[in-house]
Order: C-alpha cells, then structure tokens, then sequence
C-alpha cells in the first residue's frame, strides 16, 4: 500500500489537497473517493481511506474544508463547522471539488476507469448529491447523511443546513446504497422513508440498509455511537456494492 497527501484541482480551478491510498498490485482497480464527516478529515476518515487500499482500491479523501487556511485538520474543521457547513461548504463548490477528485482518480495509471464516492455524516449529504450531480462516478453510497429531506430550522444548531437536496433526485445517475441507524435522529427513520419513497417513485436504482441498536456515526472506531456487529455488516454491504460496481474495467 503507498499513502500520501497529493493535490488536484477543485471547483474554480482551486488547488485542493487530500490523503490518497492504493494498492501497489499490477492489475487495475476501482477509485473511491471518500467523503469526510463534520468533524473534518481526521484519523477515522485516513483509516478509512487506507481500508480501502488494503481491500484492493484506490483512495482518496479530499479536504472540503482546504479552504479555511492552513494549519492542523481540527482547528481549520473546527472554523470551518463554527462558520457554518452551509457557507463553507456550499453545494456548487463540494460538487466541483468531488468532480475534481474524480477525474484525478480516474486519471492515475493505476486506475480500471471507474470511480465511486462514499460519504458519512455531512458527507453522506454530499454522496447523494454527487450522485446526481457528478456524471463521471459510477456508484455511490451515502453513510447517514442529514438533511436530505428538508428540516425545520433548529434554533440550537443555527448554522446547520435545513434546505434539503432531495428535489435533485430526478437527475441520479449513479446507483445508491444507503446505510442508516434506526436511533439516528438526523436522518431519523422517517426522514430515510421520505428518501427511500422519492427514489422508489423515481425508479432510481438503488438499496438501502438499516440498524436496529446504531445512531449517528456507528461506524467510527472512535465515536461513542460506534457499534461493532452493525459497523460490521455494514461494511460487508458496502464492499458488496462496489465491488459489483466498481471492481471491472470500464467499457
């Protein structure tokens, strides 16, 4: 496995920086890029990244927040979550900066042609979106993303986003797996229905799988939501998608 921070070019020509990860076997592979969760591109998401590479992908997570300035990932994630996702991170730029990854993916030597996208927490929000948005991705998985559907404005959390991207269902292209907890409260079981009602009425392709016992955040090792069995076969299912998607050369 080689690992290492490379740069690439993102919404408005901007040169963005991400942790990149692939296999050093010969034979060509599917490109993933990894979507980081609210609290920034933290030591879960590069484990995640090189997860990837050790199960025979290439990886890379880009930093959606490049642009607050330089310095250590929590204090740029912290400025940027205290300015507000919705203003440092707005959709046209995220979706640039997803294209952008994508075609660096796509472009390495190393690469079968084909590229997905898997997002957690705010990411997630953002895979669904590229999903729609990105023509080049192949596959995409959305990991408990919020805010899909549209929120009532919560007053205890003024910066969070609340208009919802689900109107931009009728443009996914890419097929979509969704992973969720059912003690989740943002996406919460009902806001999932609305979702999976939209998609099912739009004939979109897609699969959604649910956890009994899971909150936000279950996969993370070092989150206080983690839960093992659940993170478990949700990472079996994760593969399983891709692996149909991604892993065979593009024609």
């Amino acid at each position: 496995m080689i690992a290492e921070v490379v740069a690439f070019t993102g919404h408005n020509g901007d040169r963005i920086e991400g942790y990149s990860a692939r296999p050093t076997a010969a034979e060509p592979v599917g490109s993933v890029v990894v979507l980081h969760h609210a609290p920034g591109l933290d030591f879960w998401c590069k484990e995640v990244v090189r997860r990837f590479a050790e199960c025979g992908y290439a990886a890379l997570a880009p930093n959606l927040y490049h642009r607050r300035g330089p310095g250590h990932w929590a204090e740029v994630a912290a400025a940027a979550r205290a300015e507000g996702l919705g203003k440092a991170m707005p959709n046209d730029q995220v979706m640039g900066d997803i294209a952008g990854a994508t075609d660096y993916v796509k472009s390495q030597p190393g690469s079968n042609g084909k590229a997905g996208v898997i997002g957690f927490c705010s990411g997630g929000r953002q895979a669904f979106l590229a999903a729609c948005d990105v023509p080049a991705l192949d596959a995409a998985v959305d990991c408990w993303g919020g805010s899909i559907v549209p929120q009532a404005p919560d007053p205890t959390k003024p910066n969070a986003p609340s208009r919802g991207v689900i109107h931009r269902a009728p443009d996914m292209s890419a097929p979509l797996l969704g992973i969720f907890g059912n003690d989740d409260t943002n996406p919460d079981p009902k806001q999932v229905d609305d979702i999976e009602r939209e998609l099912t009425r739009l004939g979109k392709e897609f699969e959604f799988h649910r956890y009994d016992g899971a909150g936000h955040g279950f996969f993370a090792t070092d989150h206080p939501h983690y839960q093992q069995a659940q993170a478990v076969d949700g990472w079996k299912k994760v593969f399983a998608f891709f692996d149909v998607h991604l892993q065979s050369d593009a024609s």
